[in-house]
């Protein structure tokens, strides 16, 4: 009888909504730092049970062993989970994103609730429809990336909040807070959202008369010690705040930043389809809602204990998405037009479409809401599936596009036991493949003559780029990548994936000193010893010196 009661065209309503957003897109690492970053914490969960991002890592015997790490900046939220599906079905760098994969279905069922909350079952269809209309939703849904997770605990952290005000009972409350205290470690901003979550709280005691607690709250704060501790990487590493990435920039966060940012902002909101992976139904509606919300928020603040649950959680949480969208316009890097920031503007458009779906009732003709509806698919249809489809907005990141090259070099190759001397090692290690840096190469070299001289890898190869002069066609190496003239290389694969650049994956043939080849084998033949013991004692030394002279 339950199954009977199951809302069958909603359930297929939301499974269309997160095929069509699955279908058009390449999984693969989209934001590439970032992605990589969790990838390899979950990789040393996984294996060490340390939060720890790895950044050396060799084959030892066949067994691919993390040897040195640091601590990243960034929560950990998201590669625990992924953590927990290499657990379950074994290290695979691709679990990232199956975890998203259903995510996204996670995230636009909660959307239908929201919408059905707030004005029944269309408005519910509504909410889907716009969303399901987006492209860079579909970017990160199959991206490695802790966008789509962040986007799922803002929203049930509000659903949960609005349980909590309608029961207002232990058990919702220790749901209500739980949540808040996991969107905290998805990213760093969604802390601001800790403001309507405790205000919440506080009107919830002031109508109770009585301040409810439960013992899993009373001790959830010792689950949070970790999160300063883990934020003054910012303070001991001035480059966790990448200030570096754009030049002139002196403050990560500054007023001063905000017009231009809003002016990058209007740019993605409202930009090409071949430009951004934005919605323009979705932009111009929620645009249109947003003032609309806060007049409806003004007026219903003085009059909230007559006010559903619903809208009193939507009230507060427009603070909080107020806040996180202020605080965005403030933020050195804050231009949500940029290929690396887009990501950033998710909450605020989850905030747009909240708004639209809290604003409907205020219209209650059927009519309306069918309208936008239709709206909403017109703009699925005739804006949204043709840009997922051409992708053309993913085009002019090369890191992205240089690291689909890179993982798809992996796939072809038989095994993995070759090295990779590439300045993002962490990504050749969180693939388990042995790799070191250029500078590290060149300040080994000793240590990369020993290994080829006794064939501990198939092969060492090395990743670079090549800047090309548009007058004179001349290459040169990007800064970092060059290896030097000790070292003679052989070009395996190499592939314009950019205008004006050109990728090549090289063979280290040999390593000189001058005219002399450091890497030819050893003339002089030494007589193997027939005592099996001294055989042993051979190969335990030649394992340590492997092992020390490990890039």
């Amino acid at each position: 009888m339950r199954v009977r009661r199951l809302d069958w065209a909603s359930i297929a309503v939301i499974a269309i909504g997160g095929v069509v957003l699955l279908v058009h897109e390449t999984f693969g690492f989209k934001i590439v730092m970032d992605e990589i970053m969790l990838l390899g914490t979950s990789m040393s969960m996984h294996f060490n049970r340390a939060v720890l991002t790895p950044t050396r890592g060799n084959d030892i015997q066949g067994a691919f062993v993390i040897i040195e790490g640091i601590m990243d900046k960034r929560p950990i939220f998201f590669p625990f989970l992924v953590s927990i599906l290499h657990d379950l079905t074994g290290y695979r760098p691709e679990n990232a994103f199956i975890l998203n994969g259903c995510l996204v279905f996670v995230f636009l069922g909660l959307v239908y609730l929201a919408g059905r909350l707030f004005a029944g079952r269309l408005a519910g269809w509504l909410g889907v429809a716009l969303f399901a209309g987006l492209p860079l939703l579909a970017q990160n849904a199959t991206g490695g990336g802790f966008e789509l997770l962040n986007l799922v605990m803002i929203l049930s952290t509000l659903l949960l909040g609005a349980r909590f005000l309608g029961k207002r009972d232990g058990l919702s409350f220790t749901a209500f807070c739980y949540s808040a205290l996991l969107l905290v470690q998805v990213r760093y901003e969604s802390a601001v959202f800790l403001v309507p979550v405790v205000a919440i709280i506080l009107w919830v005691w002031f109508r109770e008369g009585r301040a409810i607690l439960t013992w899993p709250v009373i001790f959830a704060p010792l689950l949070m010690i970790h999160c300063p501790l883990q934020h003054r990487i910012f303070d001991i590493r001035a480059s966790a705040w990448q200030m570096e990435s754009k030049p002139g920039f002196t403050k990560p966060f500054s007023l001063s930043y905000i017009p231009d940012n809003l002016a990058h902002a209007v740019s993605y909101f409202f930009g090409k389809a071949t430009d951004q992976p934005n919605s323009l139904v979705l932009s111009t509606l929620g645009c249109i809602a947003i003032p609309f919300l806060a007049v409806l928020v003004v007026r219903r603040l003085q009059a909230l204990r007559s006010e559903p649950p619903v809208s009193v959680a939507m009230i507060f949480f427009t603070f909080g998405f107020a806040a996180q969208f202020a605080l965005m316009m403030c933020y050195f890097w804050g231009q949500f037009d940029d290929a690396i920031i887009r990501r950033l503007s998710l909450p605020t458009q989850l905030w747009m479409v909240l708004a639209v779906l809290a604003v409907v009732p205020q219209f209650p003709r059927p009519a309306v809401l069918k309208g936008l509806i239709a709206l909403a698919l017109i703009g699925l249809l005739a804006r949204g599936v043709p840009s997922m489809a051409a992708h053309a907005y993913n085009q002019e990141y090369l890191a992205g596009l240089e690291t689909a090259w890179r993982r798809k070099f992996i796939a072809e190759q038989p095994r993995k036991d070759y090295m990779m001397i590439d300045n993002d090692s962490i990504l050749w290690v969180s693939h388990e493949v042995s790799s070191t840096p250029v500078f590290m190469a060149i300040r080994n070299r000793a240590a990369i003559v020993f290994y080829m001289r006794n064939h501990a890898f198939s092969n060492v190869y090395v990743f670079q780029r090549y800047n090309i002069d548009a007058d004179t066609g001349r290459m040169t190496l990007r800064d970092g990548d060059d290896l030097g003239p000790d070292f003679v290389l052989e070009p395996v694969r190499e592939e314009r994936l950019l205008l004006l650049t050109q990728t090549r994956i090289s063979r280290v043939k040999e390593v000189r000193s001058g005219p002399e080849v450091l890497t030819r084998p050893d003339p002089v033949e030494h007589e193997v010893p027939k005592d099996h013991a001294a055989i042993e004692r051979m190969r335990q030394a030649y394992l340590e010196n492997f092992l020390k002279q490990l890039p």
